[in-house]
């Protein structure tokens, strides 16, 4: 029986500079997910690579005093080396250097120009180089490139065009029927608003005032511009109209081009509109993820504040960082990267949930078994419903995993393993181990736990692969009881095997002093005690004051200054350093943003998903306990207990409340 196939990209990186966290992020994303396919059945095919033509190359290549060739070389090397790092399973590194793919960008173009799609002309304007992009003046931004807010200088000269126009009501009327096209909803809403509808310029796809780039067969002082170079990248690495195998007819369209925000005009317009001129499919689906924000801004070189994922990779282990990447990203948002934050995850989601749960269970069947499960084991009704939340957990899984979710896909499995660190105190070992009469429980206990990390491994291997081996090795499961098939019923981990106790998964990472000149763990705990006690008496004395006080009087304008929206829940998790406090994403109609609130007390995470609030859109940003917040939920407070506000009826989210 032939496989299903899913053909997952991600952007070919620009080798200018040293790859941050963010860039690390689409990547580990784009494996995961072929790993994840791959588990379940399919003929996965992960394609990545570098975008290595253009003047800014070539001016960094000139200032290091190489060719531009040798540049690029240097950089693929570190770039190929970070995903070897990261255990990134590509099956193709695409360079548009690759002489195959210059064959397929020379007759790509050829054939647009022949049937008329692309003509000669001249480009004058505004030309961003870092970018390498043009504006026209009402697109500058203060003067100044819109996208990176750098200076742009004045261009002029002969090139070569591509007719956007001519295909712009084409594409409309494809997004608009295919609702899966764009994800997630508000980038599809920007494309179309923002761009679409608006009216489309010609693209210039050619230059000639350098010649760092792919010639133009039959214009040679011409090189092939930037997106009609890079995008086809997709299609040339299958074979399309050069000599390499042919893998069209196996993997195209694309199941998914998973890129950032902020290329993702590019590949929902520009990309799709070129496949049009060349009648061929476009990709099932183009997802424009969030960014990891720091300091609450862009992470970029040019702004000093990028992290390293070489470092953070050393420091703290891959794994650990996989799995922070991909559980802090909520589906469609932006993320926020916190060294503080990521060993408060390693610490509890890693070393406490995950590692004490393995420790936990290899140490008790060492200790009451010798390390190998007895065969004789009494079940009782307290099994139940660990074992059901086992084997209802890869369905979630998965669910998620199709929606690009890989924040929820995690936390589905971390539910399963909170359950079964649950089942330990319920069941409570230690004290069947101690009466003889109690071994056939005690065994089932054990197993119950055994076969959950058997689940979990199988669960995890996607994520973090190194992690999943050596659960794999402690507990010494074989291939056979790691496949998807296996976890279609509980109790597939075999009889007779010897568990022994290793080192922690993850150890602990204890507080360590900051760069920054921050205390003790030790001082940071009693200075924590100190202002809890004055936090507390503050907030008495607040509501003592209350009692005797009434709000001013507003004015209408003072009213209108607030700009309430109705928003729904697209997702919703536990703060992970405040009991108190739930973190949201929310679709307000033109953007997914996320908002903290301090109702963890009445609402579950579970509660507030796909529940329609009403959201003040423009209150400023603020970091609550080290997450961003971008906006305020309404609720009702009497003293007691907390009510959410929102319409007593479905609304579009974003719709306006007056």
């Amino acid at each position: 029986m032939t496989k299903p196939t899913y053909y997952i990209t991600t952007p070919i990186y620009y080798p200018s500079g040293d790859l941050h966290i963010g860039h690390t992020y689409t990547t580990v994303a784009a494996d995961t997910m072929k790993r994840f396919k791959t588990l379940t059945g399919y003929d996965a095919y992960l394609l990545t690579g570098t975008d290595e033509h253009g003047q800014k190359i070539q001016k960094v290549a000139e200032a290091a005093g190489v060719s531009p060739q040798e540049y690029v070389d240097g950089q693929i090397e570190k770039i190929q080396a970070l995903w070897k790092l990261m255990n990134i399973d590509y099956d193709q590194f695409i360079r548009t250097t690759d002489p195959e793919h210059v064959k397929t960008i020379q007759r790509i173009f050829k054939k647009l120009y022949d049937q008329g799609d692309i003509y000669k002309g001249k480009y004058e304007g505004h030309y961003c180089t870092p970018c390498e992009s043009f504006w026209t003046d009402s697109q500058l931004v203060d003067g100044k490139c819109p996208d990176c807010g750098r200076e742009v200088q004045t261009a002029s000269e002969e090139a070569y065009f591509f007719r956007m126009s001519k295909y712009a009501d084409r594409l409309i009327d494809y997004i608009e029927t295919h609702p899966d096209f764009i994800q997630p909803e508000s980038r599809k809403n920007e494309m179309l608003n923002n761009f679409l509808r608006p009216g489309l310029q010609d693209l210039c796809v050619s230059r000639s005032s350098f010649d760092w780039g792919v010639p133009v067969s039959f214009d040679p002082d011409h090189v092939v511009y930037v997106w009609m170079d890079a995008l086809p990248n997709y299609i040339s690495a299958l074979g399309y109209l050069n000599d390499k195998e042919n893998l069209m007819d196996r993997y195209w369209p694309a199941d998914v081009h998973l890129v950032g925000k902020d290329i993702i005009r590019f590949h929902t317009i520009y990309w799709p509109i070129f496949l049009m001129a060349l009648d061929l499919p476009l990709p099932k689906k183009v997802y424009g993820h969030g960014w990891i924000l720091i300091k609450g801004g862009k992470m970029s070189k040019s702004f000093g504040n990028v992290v390293d994922p070489v470092v953070l990779a050393e420091k703290y282990g891959v794994d650990a960082l996989r799995y922070h990447v991909l559980s802090d990203m909520k589906a469609g948002a932006d993320g926020s990267y916190n060294e503080d934050l990521l060993v408060a995850k390693i610490n509890a989601d890693l070393a406490n949930d995950l590692g004490n749960l393995l420790s936990r269970t290899a140490a008790m069947t060492v200790k009451y078994f010798g390390g190998v499960l007895p065969e004789t084991r009494e079940a009782a009704p307290l099994d139940e419903e660990l074992i059901s939340l086992a084997q209802e957990t890869p369905a979630r899984v998965e669910e998620y995993m199709n929606k690009l979710d890989y924040s929820r896909a995690l936390e589905a499995v971390w539910n399963l393993i909170s359950r079964a660190n649950k089942y330990i105190d319920e069941t409570q070992p230690w004290i069947l181990g101690k009466d003889p009469e109690q071994a056939a429980r005690l065994g089932a206990v054990l197993y119950n736990l055994t076969e959950t990390l058997r689940y979990v491994t199988v669960l995890i291997s996607s994520f973090m692969p190194e992690t999943a081996q050596k659960i794999k090795g402690q507990l010494e499961l074989t291939d056979e009881e790691l496949t998807w098939e296996s976890l279609a019923s509980f109790g597939g981990y075999q009889d007779g095997k010897k568990i022994e106790r290793h080192a922690p998964l993850f150890p602990r990472i204890e507080a360590e002093k900051s760069e920054e000149g921050g205390k003790s763990a030790r001082a940071d705990k009693a200075a924590a005690g100190k202002n809890a006690v004055q936090k507390q008496e503050k907030k008495k004395k607040k509501q003592e004051k209350k009692k005797d006080e009434h709000p001013a009087e507003i004015t209408i304008e003072d009213f209108m200054k607030p700009e309430f929206v109705v928003g729904k829940i697209v997702s919703c998790e536990k703060h992970p350093d405040a009991d108190r406090l739930l973190v949201s994403q929310i679709d307000i109609g033109t953007e997914t943003r996320q908002i903290v609130s301090g109702i963890a007390s009445q609402y579950s995470p579970e509660d507030m998903v796909g529940r329609q609030v009403i959201v003040v859109k423009n209150l400023k940003p603020v970091k609550l306990r080290g997450i961003e917040s971008a906006g305020m939920i309404l609720a009702a407070d009497d003293g007691s207990s907390i009510a959410l506000l929102g319409p007593d009826k479905e609304l579009p989210a974003g719709s306006q409340v007056r």
